[in-house]
């Protein structure tokens, strides 16, 4: 089996799509847009930014979901979180 591979660049919309896990880890870490109802376009480096995350922010982002894309087995509430409050 092919290992999945993301980077900051993909769109948010590739990553929903295949990797649809990825919905509820970032509603988790405070990128809630995704399922309001309200489109994000973009990739997930500027949707990150937007949210006041930094770029160390977003390479954990990008290592923790191809982590939940290679391990089915992965429980997302064991990974770190941020504390979202001390973002702007």
């Amino acid at each position: 089996m092919a290992t999945k591979q993301i980077n900051k660049n993909i769109t948010i919309e590739d990553l929903v799509t295949e990797i649809p896990e990825s919905i509820n880890y970032l509603m988790k870490e405070g990128i809630r847009c995704i399922r309001c109802g309200e489109p994000i376009w973009g990739t997930l480096e500027s949707a990150a930014l937007e949210k006041g995350f930094n770029q160390d922010d977003i390479e954990r982002f990008v290592r923790d979901i191809n982590q939940i894309a290679n391990n089915s087995n992965i429980n997302i509430e064991n990974l770190p979180k941020i504390n979202v409050d001390k973002i702007n």
